[in-house]
């Protein structure tokens, strides 16, 4: 529901088609209670009643509590990528040597595509 008005005012008739599987009392429940926690404004257009998204709320808890945290999780997330890549290229590099090691001296790996000598 907060997406559509994110988009745009709308009637309460048009939410409730936007919502079939609602009755029109389940949205107006939901409603009522959008526009009690404040994300939500009505107003009265003649008979119409029409619904607006109060953006404030929801700005003060993004500014509030996600800017204080974004820092820190990017950070963090971007040290996990790197550690993460880090040891799966120890992990590549080191199963080859494995294999190496079980050659017997002399006998080189060949690469992907080159001919076996005649």
């Amino acid at each position: 529901m907060l997406d559509l008005l994110r988009e745009q005012a709308r009637t309460t008739g048009e939410l409730v088609m936007a919502f079939p599987g609602l009755s029109r009392f389940a949205v107006m429940q939901h409603l009522r209670v959008l526009e009690r926690a404040g994300l939500v404004v009505s107003h009265y257009e003649g008979r119409v009643r029409v619904n607006q998204l109060n953006v404030v709320p929801i700005r003060r808890v993004y500014e509030r509590w996600v800017t204080k945290y974004e820092g820190h999780w990017a950070g963090a997330l971007i040290a996990l990528k790197e550690q993460l890549e880090e040891g799966f290229g120890a992990e590549t590099r080191g199963s080859q040597r494995k294999k190496d090691a079980g050659r017997p001296k002399g006998i080189e790996r060949r690469g992907r595509g080159s001919k076996a000598e005649s």
